[in-house]
């Protein structure tokens, strides 16, 4: 199969080509065909070329283009020859004669041809999946994918364009079903653009199939010969042409059908079953054969289904009896609704139209009618009255079966009326219990052996023995009397209750020896009694409310039952005396309301009783409990404790530590009780647990840099929608001895003042000026000399509060020169003072001559010792006003927040302050803190500019 011998046969089945019109003259491959080239270099230059020409693209197309036409069935496998496009298109001598042409396809190409031709699909596409072509010899060949006609063409549908190297073209209105290909000849010499169609022929792989595997088909029994009936669900086959469904038939036609088949326009044939015998669902209400479905392949295939063929009813049978006459016989002494016969009928239609009710004919006598009732269904024949003295003894019944649209079928009943000799037992009742009408009435609540009646049985002839029973249930009981004879006493046996049953029916039946019995019906009506108390459905009633609700709100319905009946069975509804006077209990209807707004922050659960009372005598009642739960709603803010809050907090307090709890409170509960706290005035420095509620800085604060903060803090609940509130947070900074005093006076340790030799002792020379950033007793500077250097350094003295420098001593002539004071500024820090050094030169000379030699003395004198010893100073301020400015405020926001460890170290401070200013106010009236200010400072003073100082 796959040899090329085999291939060759294939072929030369089903393959046909034929060229389209070819001008030489418009030769593309010299068009472009450059002059030194290959066939390899020319490829992209043809492609680049179809690409940008459009119009001369499409006249070398049209000139040069050839359409090829084979044929070839599906299913083939793969390698087998579909044609070779060389030969096909003349562009090799075909296979027969010289050496040349007994070569191999590819070798005879190469041969023939050069440089070779070369033959490729204009693209890719499915092109691998269905064929395969040979570049060198241009043999298309199957591939490996079997080709499916049907699932190529029926599921693809619709006719494909030339677009790729293979398109599936196929038309709804014919068989075809075509493969299209798009190859390139090359080089350009031999240049083609190939279309290639390859028709795709049926061969019968498919057999036709019902869809379904049961087909019902109805028709009237009355249906005539030769009626055609369309049978829905035609077998489908996906071959086409006589490869399709050709034919239909019966395996068995039950000697009443026959099988037609139609064809519509659009080829589709439809099998029509046609009666041809009379129908009679009576005698058969069913056929089921096997429809069979046959192709006109060879073979052919067959498919099948089962087809039910039902026979439906109508109306053509009449009602019939099997006799026309019954003879009946009845006794004189027949009890009053003893069935005495029954007449039957048969229509042999189906429903309705079955349907048979019976009736007296006109001709029967009323009398008759009287005595025997007839019943219009089931023909039953019951004795209607007592048989009396004077009633005929035979009576003729006409009886009528009626059926739709008949005429009635007639039987006729002859009744014989024997007369008894024999009179039966008498019964004679003596009711001890309450009697009217023939009902005896008894309370339910009677005791057990509650005597309710006498019976006295007699025989009329005197001559037979009579026994007596009690026929029929309930709890009663009748025994013979004693020490009388034919006496019967009737009484309870057990309680009765009302609930449980209300009426009761027994008979009490006497007969003698000969067989004649005599019957006495008792019927008995329990009366209620107040026995039963209302019930609740549900001793504990619970329920829920959200808050906030309307006045009069509906709650619940209450519903109890009483098994009693009438007044003693209605039921009334009370609240108990735990119930608060805001609930309302209709007694009628039981609706349970709650007249006022209720608020679960006020109270949530409710629990309480109420009744239920029947208008029995005495009432009977029942207790049931009510436990309400108010559910919350988000009706309330969150709440700070304080609308303000304040926090001290030492500067240079760690980053992320605990500043202090903001506690914030919501009244609500669950998620509408959640509060998540922020910082709304967009701070980035401070952040909130949401949790806990602390506060927190990110970084550590410096009071130096910012003293206090203010923040604004929401709190938002978890309700919907969510409800807030703000507070303000107020963070005040309290100073700690971090800043040592900065000296701003003299600015270098290499700047100097003159001091004249005449000036007067106690003249102030100059002065040191510091600041400290800190406050309170972190910011009290103190002055002192701590190292002296010169001829005679100890004739200066400084102010050890205002840092004033005055000369203490008369200059002498041994004074002159340079005078170096190392001056110690220290604060009064806790715990442990800060300072800071600077050096004042003193230059004591009459004028200054030779600033160079200063300056030289300046950098080389040596370093000065520190004095071991510093004097002990003590600063305090005298005046009330100084003491107010730097205690008080402290004071009193200290009293405000009352902290107790802060107010505790800060009563502590003002407690020290005050006695040290006391102490001093005492030994110093006159002392006081100067504090120089800018402006009392002379700025004027700068390196190498020296001030002469003297007392004129």
């Amino acid at each position: 199969m796959h040899g090329r011998g085999n291939a060759r046969s294939s072929r030369a089945l089903a393959v046909s080509w034929r060229p389209a019109t070819w001008h030489p003259r418009l030769d593309m491959g010299r068009l472009l065909r450059p002059r030194s080239s290959t066939t390899s270099r020319n490829l992209p230059n043809l492609f680049l070329f179809f690409l940008f020409v459009g119009p001369f693209n499409c006249l070398a197309s049209y000139s040069r283009a050839t359409e090829l036409l084979y044929s070839l069935n599906e299913g083939l496998p793969a390698g087998v020859l579909i044609g070779s496009l060389a030969e096909d298109l003349r562009l090799v001598p075909r296979a027969s004669g010289s050496r040349d042409q007994q070569l191999p396809a590819p070798e005879r190409a190469s041969v023939e041809r050069n440089p070779p031709l070369s033959f490729s699909l204009a693209s890719r596409g499915l092109s691998g999946q269905y064929v395969t072509l040979d570049n060198r010899s241009g043999e298309l060949h199957t591939s490996a994918q079997e080709i499916d006609r049907e699932a190529l063409c029926l599921e693809g549908g619709g006719g494909a364009a030339w677009g790729g190297s293979i398109s599936i073209s196929s038309s709804p209105s014919s068989d075809s079903c075509l493969l299209l290909l798009d190859v390139l000849v090359l080089p350009q010499e031999y240049f083609r653009f190939v279309k290639v169609k390859i028709a795709i022929r049926d061969i019968n792989d498919n057999a036709p199939l019902f869809p379904v595997s049961q087909i019902s088909v109805w028709i009237p029994e009355n249906a005539p010969v030769n009626t055609r009936l369309a049978i829905e669900h035609p077998a489908v086959d996906p071959d086409v042409g006589t490869n399709g469904v050709q034919t239909y038939r019966l395996l068995d036609y039950h000697g009443m059908f026959t099988l037609d088949v139609e064809e519509n326009e659009n080829g589709e044939r439809t099998p029509y079953l046609i009666v041809m015998g009379a129908l009679d669902r009576e005698t058969q209400d069913q056929y089921v054969s096997i429809i069979i479905a046959e192709d006109g392949g060879s073979p052919p295939l067959l498919g099948s289904a089962t087809l039910t063929i039902g026979i439906s009813d109508i109306n053509d049978n009449c009602p019939l009896f099997a006799d026309s006459q019954i003879n009946i016989t009845v006794y004189g002494n027949a009890t009053v609704g003893t069935p005495i016969a029954a007449v039957q009928a048969v229509d042999r239609d189906l429903g309705t139209n079955a349907q048979i009710t019976y009736s007296y004919g006109q001709k029967v006598p009323q009398a008759s009618k009287d005595l025997f009732y007839l019943d219009e269904t089931t023909g039953v024949i019951k004795l209607f009255s007592k048989i009396g003295g004077s009633v005929l003894q035979t009576h003729k019944l006409t009886i009528l079966a009626n059926g739709p649209g008949c005429i009635p079928a007639v039987i006729t009943a002859l009744v014989s009326i024997i007369k008894v000799i024999f009179r039966p037992p008498e019964i004679v009742p003596r009711y001890i219990a309450n009697e009217i009408d023939g009902v005896v009435y008894l309370k339910e609540l009677e005791p057990v052996n509650t005597p309710i009646a006498f019976f006295t049985i007699r025989d009329p002839e005197g001559k037979y023995k009579v026994n007596c029973y009690l026929d029929g249930e309930g709890p009663f009981r009748l025994s013979p009397y004693k020490p009388y004879n034919n006496e019967y006493l009737l009484e309870t046996t057990k309680p009765m209750d009302y609930e449980l049953q209300q009426f009761y029916e027994i008979t009490v039946v006497a007969w003698n020896s000969e067989g004649f019995h005599a019957k006495k019906i008792i019927k008995m009506q329990l009366l209620d009694e107040n026995d039963n108390a209302p019930v609740f459905l549900q001793p504990l009633i619970e329920l829920t409310i959200e808050e906030n609700n309307a006045p009069n709100a509906f709650l619940t319905k209450l519903y109890a039952t009483d098994a009693d009946s009438g007044e003693r069975g209605q039921v009334s509804y009370f609240l108990g005396p735990d119930a608060p006077s805001y609930f309302s209990l209709d007694s009628t209807t039981g609706i349970l309301t709650v007249s006022t707004q209720l608020d679960r922050e006020e109270k949530e659960k409710y629990r309480y009783t109420v009744r239920a009372a029947d208008s029995g005598k005495p009432p009977r009642e029942s207790v049931a409990t009510v436990a309400l739960t108010v559910l919350d709603k988000n009706d309330n803010s969150p709440r700070f404790i304080n609308k303000d809050f304040s926090f001290f907090v030492p500067e240079n307090f760690p980053g992320y530590g605990e500043i202090g709890v903001i506690s914030v409170t919501d009244a609500d509960a669950g998620q509408n009780g959640w509060v998540a706290l922020s910082v709304v005035n967009k701070s980035d420095i401070f952040v909130i647990d949401t949790g806990k509620g602390m506060l927190r800085a990110k970084v550590s604060l410096d009071r130096e840099q910012q003293s206090s903060y203010t923040l604004w803090v929401e709190a938002v609940d978890g309700g919907e929608p969510a409800l807030s509130s703000t507070a303000k947070i107020t963070i005040l900074l309290l100073d700690i001895n971090d800043n040592p005093p900065l000296v701003l006076f003299p600015q270098s340790n290499m700047s100097y003042l003159l001091v004249l030799p005449s000036t007067l002792p106690g003249s102030p020379v100059t002065e040191v000026y510091a600041v400290d950033k800190d406050t309170g007793m972190n910011a009290v500077i103190a002055y002192s000399i701590i190292g002296r250097r010169g001829p005679r350094p100890e004739s200066f003295r400084i102010d050890p509060k205002t840092g004033n420098i005055t000369l203490e001593e008369a200059l002498l002539q041994t004074d002159y020169g340079l005078h170096r004071l190392l001056v110690k500024v220290s604060d009064h820090g806790y715990p442990e003072p800060l300072y800071s050094t600077v050096m004042v030169n003193l230059f004591v000379n009459d004028t200054v001559s030779n600033e160079s030699y200063i300056e030289n003395l300046l950098r080389k004198e040596p370093e000065i010792n520190i004095e071991e010893k510093e004097p002990q100073i003590s600063i305090e301020p005298t005046h009330r006003k100084l003491e107010s400015v730097s205690c008080m405020p402290t004071l009193v926001a200290l009293s405000v927040i009352s902290l107790g460890s802060i107010t505790l170290v800060t009563g502590m401070g003002i407690y020290i302050c005050l006695r040290k200013g006391k102490r001093h106010h005492r030994e110093d009236e006159n002392l006081e803190v100067q504090i120089p200010l800018k402006g009392k400072i002379d700025l004027c003073m700068r390196e190498r500019k020296p001030m002469d100082i003297s007392n004129i």
